[in-house]
């Protein structure tokens, strides 16, 4: 087993995991088989329960791991299944390390950091680094693992000091470490700054790694006199000194490494010349280029909370980019903060709540995303209802599936008080209940989680069309309340069609509307098995819906020539922060989607 380390220092926020994912592609493309591992050294045993303002959306795995985003990225790029133990995190190491001294394990030895720890943490990277993840049998030709934080950062230190015992342990020609770095440029003398980099670099050397690569995060590629220096005082040799500047998406960065033939040092570094080919990334690139010729745009208005910060709608965004490359249209994202639609904030800020409505009404889709709590609930109730009445396309998934029933139970069976116990647990009208299986008590992992089947009780329904007809799908799911099982009949006589369910048939997965143009909810999440050459179906539904000049839904979920693989297109420009996803642009553009309303400006 190979291994490529990619580290990050001065700040954070550079992009390592979408490094990590593009290096992982590189190597694809090579004919090489890769994995890949997530390190988090925050104490949390997983992402489940964390706000999305602190890391962003949880991505959900098969297996119900709630994991960090950067999962996410290392799935569409590589088109892995990955499982809650490539995401290592500080909590998981220590409870583990606590469970096997509560049962003895280590013979009556003082527990410590070192060794006991630092063990830990090599013999879970050598233990996953082994599984397949890629649908074949036998492990993998190269692990590629990203630590996350910054260098220097106290709570890295167990991680930094394991990795460094695990390189001399696996020996030279197994070990690569890639270190991403900034080099800014001051805007009053406009030069490019080692700096920052020699110190990074000066204190990894310090705590026992030494970088093999170098990959330099600028506005700009680097100078020739500027690599040069670098070279001399990070002892790497010019020739692995690469730059990712800024471009005008993050589909660009496996490009950039292969133009400046990272991959060959790479794999001089692994010993794997040999074995290796030219890599190959002729889709990839037609994509690319594909993309910057989409004109004909497609408005989508997404209706959350956490429209400050599109991380947290990470997934979501990326499924409708694949969508809509694969209908050969430009995506124009405007984000809706569900309150802002609100009555109270007619009252409050009256020109906010007009913005809103103009942005809601000026779109050619709706859609609704999960998420949890009352904030805003109201507003996505309001936003289903435009929706369902006017005919506009629409998309709720979690959460936005289950307020459409509220809305529906509200407007259509007249249920004034209809609400989710979630919401208001003692509505007369409990159209949305809390699942027996969950947990009041504990927040962690103890949701409905993972890939669970939905079988199609109606065949002759849009979403089993989109899915290609077939009688069941498995899809990745995260709630803790359903619709109520014992007012469908109610709903179904008044028109709201419910066509996927579990195998029980009681648990309701996908809802239609059979009179509208496209009105769909799903209990599941589609997003987060979205891949660039295989959009989600009841994504590619809705942006077929939106099509003005074609609102007929692709045959069995097939277009007819579809972009074959992930480009994303356009540009997009956000005032929050964005984690893990710097590569932005000399024009502010950003991961390929134009946005505009709260929360982002064009």
């Amino acid at each position: 087993m190979k291994y490529v380390l990619v580290t990050g220092g001065v700040v954070s926020g550079l992009g390592k995991g979408v490094t990590a994912s593009s290096i992982g592609l590189l190597l694809q493309a090579c004919g090489l088989r890769v994995t890949s591992i997530k390190i988090d050294p925050y104490l949390n045993t997983d992402a489940g329960t964390m706000s999305p303002f602190e890391h962003g959306e949880v991505f959900v795995l098969d297996d119900g791991g709630e994991v960090d985003l950067d999962l996410g990225n290392y799935e569409r790029f590589l088109d892995l299944t990955l499982t809650r133990d490539n995401n290592i995190t500080t909590g998981k190491i220590y409870q583990s390390v606590i469970d096997k001294e509560r049962k003895g394990d280590y013979l009556g030895k003082t527990v410590q950091v070192v060794p006991h720890i630092t063990d830990a943490i090599q013999e879970w990277i050598e233990r996953v680094a082994m599984v397949p993840v890629d649908g074949k049998e036998g492990p993998a030709d190269v692990c590629v693992i990203e630590l996350g934080g910054t260098i220097g950062d106290i709570e890295s230190m167990p991680f930094i000091e394991a990795l460094g015992q695990f390189s001399y342990r696996v020996g030279p020609g197994n070990f690569c470490l890639v270190h991403v770095s900034l080099v800014p440029v001051l805007n009053v003398v406009g030069e490019q700054k080692t700096k920052p980099t020699q110190h990074s670099v000066r204190v990894l050397r310090g705590q026992g790694l030494t970088p093999n690569i170098l990959a330099c995060r600028s506005t700009k590629p680097l100078e020739e006199n500027v690599k040069a220096k670098l070279a001399q005082f990070c002892h790497v040799p010019a020739e692995n000194i690469v730059t990712l500047y800024d471009v005008p998406n993050i589909w660009h960065i496996p490009l950039l490494l292969r133009d400046q033939k990272a991959h060959e040092a790479i794999l001089k570094e692994l010993n794997l010349q040999s074995i290796a080919r030219e890599p190959n990334l002729k889709e990839w690139t037609t994509r690319t280029e594909i993309s910057s010729t989409l004109h004909d745009s497609v408005r989508i208005a997404m209706v959350g909370k956490y429209t400050g910060l599109s991380d947290a709608y990470l997934s979501v965004l990326k499924a409708l980019l694949h969508a809509s490359v694969a209908c050969h249209r430009k995506l124009v994202v405007d984000w809706v903060a569900a309150g802002d639609l609100e009555d109270v904030t007619a009252k409050e800020t009256p020109q906010v709540h007009k913005a809103a409505w103009d942005l809601l009404k000026g779109a050619d889709g709706v859609l609704v995303p999960g998420g949890f709590g009352d904030r805003g609930v109201q507003g996505k109730i309001l936003a289903a209802k435009y929706a369902r009445e006017n005919k506009v396309p629409f998309l709720g998934i979690c959460l936005g599936m289950q307020i459409a029933v509220i809305e529906f139970a509200r407007s259509v069976l007249g249920m004034i008080d209809a609400n989710s116990t979630e919401f208001d647990p003692e509505t007369t009208s409990p159209c949305v209940i809390f699942m027996p299986e969950g947990s009041k008590t504990h927040m962690g992992g103890t949701m409905r989680l993972g890939s669970r089947r939905t079988y199609f009780k109606i065949t002759d329904c849009k979403s089993a069309k989109l899915y290609g007809d077939v009688a069941f799908v498995d899809e990745r799911h995260r709630h803790r309340y359903e619709v109520n099982p014992d007012m469908i009949s109610q709903f179904e006589s008044a028109g709201l069609s419910f066509v996927g369910r579990d195998e029980t048939g009681r648990r309701m997965e996908i809802i239609e509307l059979p009179a509208h143009p496209y009105f769909v909810g799903v209990q599941f999440h589609p997003e987060f098995k979205s891949r660039p050459g295989k959009p989600s179906a009841l994504f590619l539904g809705l942006i077929t819906a939106c099509r003005r000049s074609d609102t007929s839904l692709p045959n069995k979920g097939r277009l007819k020539k579809p972009v074959a693989n992930g480009t994303s297109n356009g540009h997009f420009t956000v005032k929050s922060r964005e984690n893990g996803h710097p590569f932005k642009s000399s024009n502010g553009s950003l991961n390929g989607v134009y946005s505009n309303g709260n929360g982002v400006h064009s």
